[in-house]
């Protein structure tokens, strides 16, 4: 049987071999026949050859343009889900519970990882977070608050009227003090039914804008008391309510820097967010932002100003700037020895030429009033005295000011710096002698300067809110250590008209009552307007951020619709 199957391959091999042998030797005579041999031919007929080969190349070229025309016209890149986004802060962060949140770091992840029951929308006006619906009475001094439904913790725990109660509590409580507890001094709540009911002790039109404040989880804190909320684990690993819940804390060298890392809460009331990751790289300085920018280690700061924009020439690096409803204003204090009378401070405000003034600002827009021109229609604003150096120097030498030291005080970021270098030129051609201190800002600043008014002028911002309201920074109940009086500005019938306007709920009369207000301010001088802020904001041009149309009120609103934010592009067909 084996000597039989070794036969027939034998056999098949050598026919294979003959047929392998005559193959070759028949495709060497073709080859030869039909084309080694008619090369000389070529000559004659190379015009035909060369059009054949135009026609070839045309066809190819046709083919590719129909094929990057398709790509063109049927498909797009667009953002997809994942990625992580890295975001630049300065300041450090010692807590991640908001309602302690101080440092720009801190209230960055603030709004990252807790929601609020009211919010500022995109158009700049206040509207609903998770409140399903803020209703006032016709008086204006009980709101009625009720949840969206089916609101949840990132831990799936249910959000719920009891969280709401439990928080505002802890805000009232003497046991513990938040930039939130005055806001709620003398306000009774109470759970009636499926809604939550604020009295307030008088009138206020704008309440709603008050709720625009973190909850916090009952369930995890409820036990807590109130002067150990701070220490209790939830401080460095919360549960959430806002688009990204915590994941991890890594520190980056001895410095005190930071990087914390959150993830996408899939618990989140507007839907899960697109980015996948969301982190927060701190730097106790802007120092080094710039350079973490151009190596693409970080995808997006605004804590750099437009002066930085010289640095960052790289073209992976975009820039928009939109202003926010905050004012940089000069404050002059009126409890000082120097600016405590007002005709003093008239002649100071008539002895500074703005424009000279603002010529250090890039585009910013100039600020005369503590309100905005948006925010309230008036027919006419009161005017404000002209630039006139010698009148002023004459009312300065007769009032017997002339000649005496004034602290000019501000801090060393942005053109708060330039700012005040010309002013302190300025005051000097006015007869003064001028002491300029620029701080760092932080929490010294706050305590040393702000809080004890260690200044004649304060060159500073204060944000203006999406309504006018100016209580905090011109009545006189203000004018105190804690308060934001930063003028220590006393005057009884402003105090009226204030009060006045924030309680009522017509408009109309509303207005009056500013208008009555914006009389007072001009004639005594309390501040000197200089420009409205703006952020500036650097990002990665592949990254999508904050719409450029969006109004933002604060400078972590442009968090508002931060789900659609991404980082990831694919290619997609389009829709027909």
């Amino acid at each position: 049987m084996k000597q039989t199957f070794k036969k027939r391959g034998q056999k098949f091999s050598k026919k294979w071999e003959r047929f392998s042998t005559q193959a070759k030797e028949s495709s060497r005579e073709h080859l030869q026949e039909n084309l080694i041999s008619r090369l000389p031919n070529a000559r004659q007929v190379r015009l035909l050859i060369l059009e054949w080969g135009l026609l070839v190349i045309v066809v190819i070229s046709l083919a590719l343009t129909q094929l990057f025309w398709y790509n063109q016209s049927y498909t797009a890149q667009a953002y997809v889900d994942g990625g992580t986004y890295i975001e630049a802060t300065v300041g450090s962060i010692s807590t991640m519970n908001p309602l302690f949140a101080t440092t720009g770091s801190e209230k960055v992840l603030s709004k990252l990882m807790f929601s609020t029951l009211s919010t500022i929308d995109y158009s700049g006006h206040v509207g609903l977070g998770l409140a399903d619906s803020i209703v006032p009475d016709e008086t204006g001094k009980v709101w009625t608050v009720t949840l969206k439904p089916d609101l949840r913790w990132s831990d799936g725990e249910p959000i719920t009227l009891d969280d709401v109660l439990f928080t505002v509590s802890l805000m009232k409580s003497t046991e513990i003090n938040t930039s939130y507890s005055s806001n709620f001094s003398g306000v009774s709540v109470e759970l009636s039914g499926e809604s939550i009911i604020f009295t307030l002790p008088s009138p206020y039109a704008d309440f709603a804008s008050t709720l625009n404040i973190p909850i916090l989880p009952e369930h995890i804190l409820g036990e807590v008391q109130p002067s150990k909320v701070l220490e209790h684990n939830f401080s460095t690993n919360p549960v959430t309510s806002g688009a990204f819940t915590f994941n991890a804390t890594q520190s980056v060298d001895n410095s005190g820097d930071k990087i914390v890392y959150l993830v996408a809460n899939q618990n989140y009331y507007k839907g899960m967010p697109m980015l996948n990751n969301f982190a927060i790289r701190t730097y106790t300085t802007s120092t080094g932002i710039a350079d973490a920018l151009l190596t693409g280690e970080v995808t997006a700061t605004a804590d750099l100003s437009p002066l930085d924009s010289e640095t960052l020439t790289s073209a992976l690096v975009y820039e928009k700037q939109t202003t926010i409803a905050s004012g940089i204003y000069a404050f002059l204090n009126t409890a000082s020895s120097v600016l405590s009378n007002q005709g003093v401070r008239q002649a100071v405000r008539q002895g500074i030429n703005m424009n000279e003034l603002r010529s250090v600002l890039d585009g910013e827009e100039p600020l005369d009033y503590p309100i905005l021109k948006s925010e309230l229609n008036l027919d006419a604003y009161p005017e404000i005295p002209g630039y006139d150096l010698s009148a002023a120097q004459t009312a300065l030498r007769d009032a017997g000011i002339s000649g005496q030291t004034i602290r000019l005080a501000t801090i060393s970021t942005g053109y708060y710096p330039e700012l005040a270098n010309n002013l302190e030129e300025q005051l000097e051609k006015l007869g003064f002698a001028v002491e300029l201190s620029i701080y760092n800002p932080g929490q010294d600043f706050l305590m040393n300067v702000i809080r004890q008014r260690n200044y004649d002028i304060l060159i500073y911002e204060i944000e203006l809110g999406a309504n006018p309201d100016l209580f905090p920074y011109y009545h006189s109940s203000q004018a105190t250590a804690s308060g934001l009086n930063l003028s220590n500005y006393r005057n009884a019938l402003v105090d009226d008209s204030i009060l006045a306007a924030r309680s009522t709920m017509n408009e109309t009369l509303r207005t009056a009552k500013y208008e009555t207000f914006l009389r007072y301010w001009v004639n005594d001088v309390p501040a000197i307007g200089i420009y409205q802020a703006s952020l500036t904001y650097y990002f990665n041009k592949n990254a999508r951020t904050f719409s450029e149309d969006d109004r933002l009120v604060y400078a972590t609103d442009r968090f508002s619709d931060v789900e659609y934010w991404a980082v990831n592009k694919a290619t997609k067909n389009r829709t027909p």
